[in-house]
């Protein structure tokens, strides 16, 4: 005797045509929230521009130094990997090329144990084909 099975068992992954679309605006959706986040990132920074003019706010230059050094204490995050440190009114801004998203992670925890840090922007790449 043959009994139909449930209607969940029969669900199935859109296929072809479907999958695209929702690929499409999974993509779109992140695209949108990557902008905005660098947009918010982008207002930060001239609010900082604005509070404290052009050669940025007391302070910046030696939280940037601080973590800089810090970063040096490890040697994961040395040559050939580079990492560039920039403050903006205690926002440290992380740029740079590493080779492995855990030399990512590192850099980001170092700059966010470091005394003054109230934000970190971690824009470091993946992109190093390294040793």
């Amino acid at each position: 005797m043959h009994h139909p099975p449930h209607a969940a068992s029969h669900r199935r992954r859109p296929a072809g045509r479907a999958t695209a679309v929702l690929c499409a605006r999974s993509a779109a959706r992140s695209a949108l929230l990557l902008g905005l986040a660098y947009l918010l990132s982008g207002c930060a920074t001239y609010e900082a521009y604005r509070k404290c003019g052009l050669h940025g706010c007391p302070g910046d230059a030696p939280l940037a130094a601080g973590v800089r050094s810090a970063i040096a204490q490890h040697p994961a995050l040395g040559p050939p990997n580079q990492v560039y440190v920039t403050s903006i009114n205690g926002v440290v801004y992380l740029s740079g090329e590493v080779a492995t998203e855990l030399q990512r992670s590192i850099a980001e925890c170092v700059a966010t144990q470091a005394q003054g840090v109230h934000r970190v922007v971690d824009t470091i790449s993946i992109t190093y084909e390294g040793r």
